[in-house]
């Protein structure tokens, strides 16, 4: 059945003395009206196409909340990208007896809710509000927002390019049926990160997992490094320890060589809870800068640039290793390695650090 909505423009904030715009916007959807809010940063100037980035905030919590905690919109500034951050809507049906309904991106079954389908009404609409390269589309997450960043990589990935979960898992096949909600069908090679602590408490984003109704990591790594046909063992790259008074500490592993040039990449914070790094929790990483470093390597199609490619003497393909991108830790293009810090991105996915 085709859906139809209705855009209003709510609220517009100048957030500055340039042309930086955050924007609250409305859209009446699936019979309820929805909230999400939408940073345009200083450089975007209407002439040519730009990527975008989805935050989905945490369950029961809000788009401004998130916004403050991820400060996602600093690199936008220097990176170029359109920042969204849409609102969950409350889940009268699903609050527990007694107990005051809050927002939520999985409602609970039965339901006709799907928030799938908003992501992509917004898509459409900031499409056509802006120059939008629809190639380059991001989605990340925290906690429940985490959960959800999986369901639009699985269900809604014929528009996403690449995304990113933070203290969030990925749901079993028998709780998708619980939910009444589709099986994981990834239509394309898809890029994925995921940052996991590994003391997290919350049921839903246990390391481990917690069967039968949340993937354990090892699980949702296995999953995605088969699906893109990735290295089978990853290559483990052990963070400097920057806080010692974190209580935690951050490894890299990474399955590369996937199809397309797709690596699947888990930040381990060996130590970590239920948090947010660089915000709060460990302070060795800044998650926002290492989601927007990865995604921003992969356009729909794969690695951007993903085109060295030759032969040994046996007529099997090799990878040869390209210098594509040299950026700062917020994004940005560098011609020459940097005084203190570099990340350099090569064509085969890896991604090594610069330090001088």
């Amino acid at each position: 059945m085709k859906r139809y909505f209705l855009i209003i423009l709510c609220t517009y904030t100048v957030v500055n003395s340039f042309s930086q715009q955050q924007s609250n916007f409305t859209m009446f959807f699936d019979g309820i009206e929805r909230e999400y809010v939408v940073y345009v940063p200083a450089i975007y100037n209407g002439m040519s196409n730009v990527p975008l980035m989805f935050n989905f905030h945490g369950g029961g919590g809000y788009a401004s909340d998130h916004i403050q905690m991820i400060n996602m919109n600093n690199i936008a500034d220097t990176a170029g990208f359109i920042a969204v951050y849409p609102q969950g809507a409350i889940d009268y049906d699903g609050a527990e007896p007694g107990n005051t309904p809050s927002t939520s991106w999985l409602h609970k079954a039965p339901t006709s809710h799907n928030d799938v389908n908003f992501i992509a009404a917004i898509i459409d609409t900031l499409s056509n509000e802006y120059l939008v390269d629809e190639n380059r589309v991001y989605a990340c997450g925290y906690s429940e927002g985490g959960i959800f960043s999986y369901e639009i990589g699985c269900r809604l990935n014929d528009r996403i390019a690449a995304f990113a979960s933070v203290s969030g898992s990925m749901m079993t096949d028998f709780y998708r049926g619980e939910y009444g909600v589709e099986l994981c069908s990834p239509s394309h090679s898809t890029a994925m990160m995921l940052i996991p602590g590994t003391n997290d408490p919350s049921f839903h984003s246990m390391y481990d997992g917690f069967q039968p109704y949340y993937m354990s990591v090892d699980e949702i790594t296995n999953y995605w490094s088969n699906y893109n046909n990735t290295d089978f063992n990853p290559e483990i790259i052990q963070i400097s320890d920057l806080n010692n008074s974190d209580g935690s500490t951050v490894e890299r592993k990474v399955w590369g060589n996937g199809d397309n040039c797709i690596s699947i990449e888990e930040l381990k914070v060996i130590g970590g809870n239920h948090d947010w790094p660089g915000s709060f929790g460990n302070m060795d990483i800044n998650a926002s800068e290492e989601i927007w470093n990865f995604v921003s390597k992969y356009d729909i199609n794969g690695l951007i640039n993903c085109n060295a490619i030759s032969y040994n003497e046996n007529n099997n393909f090799i990878q040869e290793k390209e210098l594509i991108k040299r950026i700062d830790l917020l994004g940005r293009n560098q011609q020459s390695l940097s005084n203190n810090f570099s990340i350099e991105i090569y064509s085969d996915g890896s991604v090594e650090y610069i330090y001088k």
